[in-house]
């Protein structure tokens, strides 16, 4: 379009002048679009060599609901074993008390009980020589034969055959489990079950109004203390919840995060004194500085927690040395650069003053890098309350082990959505802490 509008000798004359624009290479021509087919031939190829496709096939995606549903509810298990005198009713984990009389389940006999899925048109009648699953309202016979459950002939895509035993779905309500010797429930319900007050409890079964009035206005329940200490103590120490020992825990992680950060910045800072070239003119001290935050860093927090866990046991002393180790090695590493890229002038002007070799660092190169230092601190201090909850995991102590241990249950994951709502409520505060003090310090650094 600027060629067609300019007549030939104008053209002739701005091409002379700017060659580089009308006359480009081969090069220069084909560099970017050879980029992108290259970049989108490397995402080609890893999506095929890691497996991707397959994984995605393999992948069971119904898990995904599990769990999350896992998270915001609970599951009583009853089971209704078949013994020579009639169904035994048994509790695996009772968190209804310790005479657990739920109102969906219902004796239709001396030998019979129907379990119902949220409503009786999804139930499961459990009888001694045969079990009837109600599924929309349909009924389904599910009977016994050579010591294993038979899939009923009208079965539909909620059933499911495997190892001898007849698995009935209910969507979130829960299943069924039909073998030939019990039946086992599991029967979901929405909420965080007993997060206040355990079955052994006093408080337990009541309403938040009951509980209030108890406090502040009923008989005392024990002589020694009021109720409302009696309240604080049965929350604490709720032994399905253990609310005292994940505070302690994630008390630890935090202390985790602040000691090992407080710790690396102690030594690192003047530690990049020593490796920056501008500051310390030795060559071997500069070399063998910088070679240890390299060795420091290069090295990932977890692996340095595994490897003092290995040395002091589990507790927090491990997590602690982890974050000195790794922070120290990339506080150092940071620092150094900030030093070796300092305005000369400040300390030139220092010395000129005839100030010695301290004061001239101390007022003509610490004031340059320690907004910059603080502020890179406080990020590791932030971030390390994440990290913290990570290597935990791995016997560095902290609501990291805690939590750990409540996925192995595979029972317990709303304890588990506990804990993570905990640990994201920490980091928040910790986030829009260190970003206010780092505001203010290079706010502050600037007038």
């Amino acid at each position: 379009m600027i060629q067609s509008s300019l007549r030939p000798a104008e053209r002739n004359a701005l091409m002379a002048r700017h060659p580089g624009v009308f006359h480009k290479s081969l090069f220069e021509r084909v560099w970017a679009p050879a980029a992108v087919a290259v970049t989108a031939a490397y995402f080609v190829f890893c999506f095929f060599f890691f497996g991707v496709p397959q994984v995605l096939g393999d992948a069971q995606w119904e898990r995904a609901g599990t769990y999350m549903a896992d998270w915001v509810s609970w599951e009583a298990t009853p089971r209704f074993r078949f013994g020579d005198e009639g169904i035994d009713v048994e509790w695996t984990r009772s968190l209804l008390g310790d005479d657990p009389d739920p109102d969906w389940i219902t004796q239709m006999g001396e030998n019979a009980y129907a379990i119902t899925f949220g409503s009786d048109t999804n139930r499961v009648e459990v009888a001694q020589d045969q079990v009837i699953a109600v599924v929309d309202g349909v009924e389904h016979v599910v009977r016994f034969a050579d010591g294993a459950a038979v899939l009923p002939e009208t079965a539909t895509d909620a059933f499911a055959l495997k190892n001898g035993r007849v698995t009935v779905y209910y969507g979130f309500a829960g299943l069924a489990e039909i073998r030939a010797t019990q039946v086992y429930i599991r029967r979901r319900f929405f909420g965080w079950p007993n997060f206040f007050f355990d079955t052994n409890s006093p408080f337990f079964g009541m309403s938040a109004g009951e509980v209030w009035t108890t406090v502040t206005a009923g008989p005392q329940i024990e002589p020694d203390r009021s109720n409302l200490q009696l309240a604080v103590d049965e929350f604490l120490t709720n032994s399905e919840w253990q609310h005292l020992d994940v505070y302690n825990k994630l008390l630890q992680t935090i202390v985790m995060a602040f000691v090992g950060t407080l710790f690396a910045a102690v030594v690192a800072f003047p530690l990049s004194f020593l490796a920056a070239r501008n500051v310390t003119r030795n060559r071997l001290t500069n070399w063998f500085t910088k070679r240890s935050f390299d060795l420091l860093r290069s090295v990932d927090m977890l692996i340095w927690a595994l490897f003092f866990v290995r040395g002091f046991g589990p507790g927090p002393i491990p997590g602690i040395a982890a974050i000195f180790f790794t922070d120290t090695g990339t506080l150092g590493k940071t620092s150094t650069e900030a030093i070796e890229n300092i305005d000369d002038k400040q300390r030139e002007g220092v010395r000129s003053v005839g100030a010695s070799p301290a004061a001239i660092q101390r007022y003509g190169v610490v004031p340059q890098v320690a907004p910059v230092f603080l502020s890179q601190v406080l990020y590791f201090w932030e971030s390390n309350t994440r990290s913290a909850t990570v290597i935990g995991a791995v016997g560095a102590g902290g609501i990291g082990l805690k939590l750990i241990e409540a996925m192995r249950t595979n029972q317990d994951w709303e304890n588990v959505a506990y804990m993570v709502v905990l640990i994201l409520i920490v980091v928040f505060v910790f986030d829009n802490l260190s970003n206010a003090i780092r505001s203010r310090l290079i706010g502050s650094s600037g007038h």
